[in-house]
């Protein structure tokens, strides 16, 4: 959390390999002056100005909002809830007060349910209205995009297809009677026949954790040496995978179709992931903002709600913000979001905000306060509404402080 880090403590930033320790720069700085803090992403966010809040509903006029009435799974108590769509919603409360059973559990299915999705199972509640405001409605997780180690960024934005038809229409591979099958890592053919295209073996140890080795016959690459023979402004195709993605923006230029999807994973940055790295090396937040990448390359995000549990878990403070940006961008793109959350950032540049609690477990499960920002922060009763008054009260005077 922002408000327990401040500048004059020791610690460690790892982003970019850069290293701040304090007020003492590493010898990778030119100059000790404290102005250069700046080149650096933790100690912009810890310096910078905090993002507006969001912006305020008009309930009297506002025809768009599903309502979910007398939900009462877990430990619900029976409670009614109106989400605003074309709105950045954000559902807050103390662990175990009831947020994940009321959106995963409870308003996730019931709507997959309405909208002929899924069936997946509900918890209890008695009516939903609004269904009809929404075209589809989806839950981006954290869980991995594929189940083959084959999955890569690259794949799962369904743009490596079209790199496959590049390198197929080049003049050798033509002349070879190469398609765009032959470049494919999923069927045979062109992949190494030992390795199915991965690039490592996996060795069963039986009572022990498997062992993973590079192969062996292809050293990693994981296509058949005449294959990597074929190339594409000097590049072939592993070399093509093993680009990252700002590399690659550079290097399809001329490919409109390709660089599109490259351009929206720069936008939710992760333009330093490799194309071709494997699914199940990604993280779960890389992995939840590449769904989101996904979404944004679509066309589709009219009229579609989005839900997401604590997608801030593990990001640093710069990818909080091109979070909230790419968040903001769905909702200007006629979409709706819906978050679990306690990141306070994230909180108050919501544009409403529904409270649960008090407390956790028996004690929780009410609604305590719902509104925007400034509304939740007026309910004394709410300690998300509590913490956030004194978070941006603190960041406040630390910010007349160093501006004086």
């Amino acid at each position: 959390q922002t408000q327990n880090m401040t500048i004059d403590y020791d610690f460690f930033d790892i982003m970019k390999v850069k290293i701040v320790q304090g007020r003492k720069f590493s010898p990778e700085f030119s100059s000790d002056s404290i102005s250069n803090v700046i080149i650096n992403e933790t100690a912009q966010r810890l310096m910078q100005e905090q993002n507006p809040i969001g912006k305020e509903i008009q309930w009297n006029n506002y025809k768009f909002k599903i309502t979910l009435k007398g939900a009462s799974g877990h430990n619900l108590r029976d409670v009614d809830v109106t989400f605003p769509l074309n709105r950045l919603v954000t559902i807050t409360g103390v662990s175990g007060s009831g947020k994940s059973t009321l959106i995963s559990k409870t308003l996730y299915p019931a709507l997959a349910r309405a909208l002929d999705i899924e069936f997946l199972p509900v918890q209890d509640y008695k009516t939903i209205e609004g269904v009809d405001n929404i075209k589809n409605v989806l839950l981006i997780d954290q869980s991995a995009i594929g189940k083959s180690a084959r999955s890569s960024p690259i794949t799962y934005l369904k743009a490596f297809d079209l790199i496959r038809n590049i390198m197929a229409s080049t003049e050798e591979s033509k002349a070879r009677g190469y398609t765009p099958g032959t470049f494919s890592l999923n069927v045979d053919g062109g992949r190494c026949p030992s390795c199915k295209g991965t690039g490592f073996e996996e060795i069963d140890m039986q009572f022990m954790d498997n062992v993973i080795i590079p192969c062996d016959v292809c050293d990693t690459k994981k296509y058949r040496p005449e294959i990597l023979e074929i190339q594409y402004k000097g590049k072939n195709v592993f070399e093509i995978l093993s680009m990252t993605v700002q590399e690659a923006m550079g290097f399809f230029v001329a490919h409109p179709n390709i660089r599109k999807p490259l351009s929206v994973l720069k936008e939710v940055g992760l333009d330093y992931l490799q194309l071709g790295q494997p699914a199940n090396s990604l993280s779960g937040g890389e992995s939840q903002r590449l769904k989101i990448a996904k979404e944004l390359s679509s066309v589709s995000q009219k009229a579609t709600l989005y839900i997401l549990d604590e997608p801030t878990t593990g990001l640093h403070f710069r990818e909080v913000n091109l979070l909230m940006n790419v968040l903001n961008k769905l909702i200007d793109a006629g979409g709706s979001v819906i978050v679990v959350e306690h990141n306070q950032d994230v909180i108050r540049g919501s544009d409403y905000v529904i409270d649960l609690g008090p407390e956790a477990g028996k004690k929780g499960g009410n609604i305590v306060a719902q509104g925007t920002p400034e509304e939740i922060m007026k309910e004394k009763k709410s300690l998300t509404g509590q913490y956030l008054k004194r978070y941006i009260q603190e960041y406040s005077v630390k910010e007349t402080s160093r501006k004086k």
